[in-house]
């Protein structure tokens, strides 16, 4: 029994010399807690290319302008000589008169130009039976005090000649202030708008002279008085069947406005 104490007793203390001789337990690393990373900065909205810009849009004629004869026909000086104050526009044979649709054109251009970032000021701000004008002086001049980039007078035409269709443009032979660069600025306006139109594929004027589209004029007011780069579009004869198909469907209405505004982007640019 002594003998198996003892061998019991060696055992032990054996296992607790050995267990003495142990390597310590590795010490943990500590947890790195990291923070959540920030977002990343939302990118930088991207400038709007006609800020700072204003442009002046021009829808031609009143739809009550028949209402007011004798204001309309009054004669006011467009330079250089005196014409009647404004007309009544013409029309669709339906009956789809031009005053409102170059206010419908060129409201959807004021939209587009205000998306775009520019500053749009229109020469009527209505399409109503209770209302003329403005005078074509008063049209002309417009956008010279605040100093517009530029104009666009939107109109259409009524021509009786069989089979007269299309579109053509008009660019001023002079200016108020006979300014060379205001001239040469209007051309070069006049010829975006006539290849925007194209681009559109809206069809040249066959029956303007030149057959390009093209046409400069030195009696209208609206044109000549204008101090800023100015161009008036006549986006179709009315009298045609197949302009006033165009005329009288808002996807049409749409095209022009798209080409009006490609245009005066193209001139900005």
């Amino acid at each position: 029994m002594r003998i198996r104490g003892w061998l019991v007793a060696g055992a032990l203390a054996a296992t607790v010399a050995a267990s003495s001789t142990l390597p310590a337990p590795a010490a943990q690393a500590p947890v790195v807690v990291s923070a959540p990373s920030a977002p990343a900065p939302a990118p930088a909205k991207a400038a709007s290319p006609l800020a700072g810009r204003t442009i002046v849009i021009d829808p031609g004629h009143q739809l009550g302008n028949h209402n007011f004869p004798e204001r309309i026909n009054a004669l006011v000086d467009v330079g250089g000589h005196r014409k009647p104050c404004n007309t009544t526009g013409t029309a669709t044979n339906g009956g789809y008169p031009e005053a409102t649709l170059t206010w419908q054109v060129a409201r959807r251009v004021q939209a587009r130009l205000r998306a775009l970032g520019a500053k749009v000021v229109m020469t009527r701000t209505s399409n109503s039976e209770r209302r003329w004008g403005p005078c074509v002086d008063v049209r002309g001049r417009a956008g010279n005090r605040i100093r517009a980039d530029l104009k666009v007078s939107i109109h259409a035409d009524g021509s009786l000649s069989a089979g007269a269709r299309g579109f053509h443009v008009i660019a001023p032979q002079r200016t108020a202030a006979q300014r060379p660069r205001v001239r040469a600025r209007s051309l070069r306006l006049a010829k975006q708008l006539r290849a925007a139109l194209r681009h559109e594929r809206v069809p040249v004027a066959n029956y303007i002279a030149g057959g390009d589209g093209l046409d400069v004029r030195g009696d209208l007011g609206t044109l000549n008085l204008a101090e800023v780069p100015v161009a008036m579009v006549e986006l179709g004869n009315m009298r045609s069947a197949a302009d006033a198909r165009t005329m009288t469907r808002k996807a049409g209405r749409e095209r022009y406005a798209r080409a009006l505004v490609r245009a005066i982007r193209s001139h900005l640019r």
